[in-house]
């Protein structure tokens, strides 16, 4: 099945249909809205997704972060929280999954993934150093720059190229990587920043090689490595279809070796790790694991709880483990492949290849007609809703947020509307739905004048701005 897509094993087979692992076992009903209703409702929300009411959402691909469906197991282990204020038992069935399938030594707990990435960058990051990545996320620059560093972005220039085919465009440019080091030097990196299946770049992966040479380039250096695993399973899945000799490895097996190549890793929980809430921090360092033991005590909660109740840390010790399991991951990207096919064949532009957990429209091509500062992933989101009650979100300019030196607008190469897939929540009907939605939008895509920003937050601004209509 490695290499295959879900969407055409049938027809490579003959009529061999292909069906989610899971049966549903609780439905949650849905409302369907007019379109009258959706334009009040999208202009009370200032044309911003984020501030949209679920109630008057039909479909909601905001976002893949705890919006999953838990398991009759997960919901079973709920039932068994060990709610003591210290040394609850959850905590060490917690820590027991972390050290099994991610492989560190020390784990601490936070609320969610951004309690991780305050804790690490705090405890790593001086004023005045540098952190390179693979392509910023949103929150984890954030910390980095409020602890006093200047991010880099290090990842090959492909990743910004939405429509070039290239198996990891999450890969690290290690010449790139090596000119930083030689422009600031050693001792101002704390640490790399790894993302596996990067989010803005859509969703693309890094393969075991690129890790591999990267963890001899920090040894050489002296630099730590650090993973944002929020989706490595993904990643993993990615590895074991592209890369040579993992065909017969399982997600569990790269995972493991994945991770072994680095010092520690930072996780939000409600991705990956299938629970609405959670958060977690691992490190192989003792010196750094102390420091980040004291650290939570002030920001999240005591060690052995980090801001969550013991049934959230019980249920997410179970969904690490079934987060792992090949059939699960197939079943996740394989449902986001479904959607990516029917947008390609109809030729509606998606970031290629298809990513893990979302599909990228290319807002920019979409709207090729609508210059950057019109905010053209964030009008296709708007538009998106106004058709169907479809909820998606931006990932261009508005994301990108402004350059803290001299204020201007970052502007990045990739102006992204996101389609987020929750996983085991939606059938592919739901699919075929959003892919109808989509094209009319795309039909009618000469009509979008874009939008203006009228409200500006100070920080991450595109979970809060609000716009209208140019």
């Amino acid at each position: 099945m490695a290499g295959e897509s879900l969407h055409t094993m049938g027809q490579q087979h003959g009529r061999r249909s292909w069906a989610e692992p899971w049966k549903i076992k609780m439905v949650e009903p849905l409302r369907v809205t007019t379109r009258a209703e959706r334009n009040a409702a999208l202009s009370e929300a200032g044309y911003n997704t984020f501030l949209l009411r679920s109630d008057d959402v039909y479909i909601d691909l905001l976002t893949d972060s705890g919006t999953s469906a838990m398991s009759d197991r997960q919901w079973a282990g709920m039932m068994l929280g060990d709610e003591a204020y210290a040394g609850s038992r959850n905590f060490y069935h917690l820590e027991e999954a972390v050290q099994r399938y991610y492989g560190y030594r020390h784990v601490v707990p936070t609320h969610q993934g951004r309690g991780a990435e305050h804790l690490i960058s705090q405890t790593l990051i001086k004023a005045g150093d540098h952190v390179p990545g693979n392509m910023y996320f949103t929150t984890t620059r954030l910390h980095q720059e409020l602890a006093g560093a200047t991010f880099h972005d290090v990842i090959v220039d492909v990743a910004h190229d939405a429509a070039a085919i290239h198996p990891f465009k999450g890969d690290i440019d290690l010449d790139k990587l090596g000119a930083l080091i030689d422009e600031v030097g050693a001792d101002r990196i704390p640490y790399v920043s790894l993302a596996g299946t990067v989010n803005m770049a859509g969703g693309q992966p890094v393969s075991m090689a690129n890790v591999r040479a990267l963890r001899a380039l920090c040894d050489r250096h002296g630099i730590k490595l650090m993973l944002d695993a929020t989706r490595m399973v993904e990643n993993a899945l990615f590895i074991q279809e592209r890369e040579a000799g993992y065909a017969d490895q399982s997600i569990a097996q790269i995972l493991l070796e994945f991770c072994s190549y680095t010092d520690g890793a930072w996780m939000s929980a409600k991705k990956d790790n299938l629970v609405n809430i959670g958060g977690w921090l691992a490190v192989n360092d003792d010196d750094v694991f102390e420091e980040l033991r004291n650290l939570v005590v002030v920001y999240e909660g005591l060690h052995t709880y980090g801001g969550l109740a013991g049934r959230d840390m019980e249920a997410l010790a179970i969904g690490i483990a079934e987060a792992v399991q090949d059939e699960h991951v197939r079943s996740r990207v394989g449902q986001v492949r479904y959607l990516g096919e029917l947008l390609t064949e109809w030729g509606i532009p998606i970031v290629q290849p298809i990513g893990g957990h979302a599909i990228f429209l290319d807002a920019r091509r979409f709207y090729a007609h609508l210059e950057q500062d019109l905010f053209p992933a964030q009008t296709l989101a708007a538009e998106l809703y106004l058709d169907s009650g479809i909820r998606s979100m931006e990932r261009g300019i508005a994301s990108a947020g402004r350059d803290p030196g001299t204020g201007d607008h970052h502007r990045p190469k990739l102006e992204l509307t996101r389609l987020t897939i929750p996983r085991r929540v939606y059938t592919q009907a739901h699919m075929d739905v959003v892919a109808e939605s989509v094209k009319a939008c795309f039909d009618a895509r000469e009509s979008a004048r874009g939008l203006r920003m009228v409200y500006e937050p100070k920080y991450l601004r595109f979970f809060q701005a609000r716009f209208e209509p140019t």
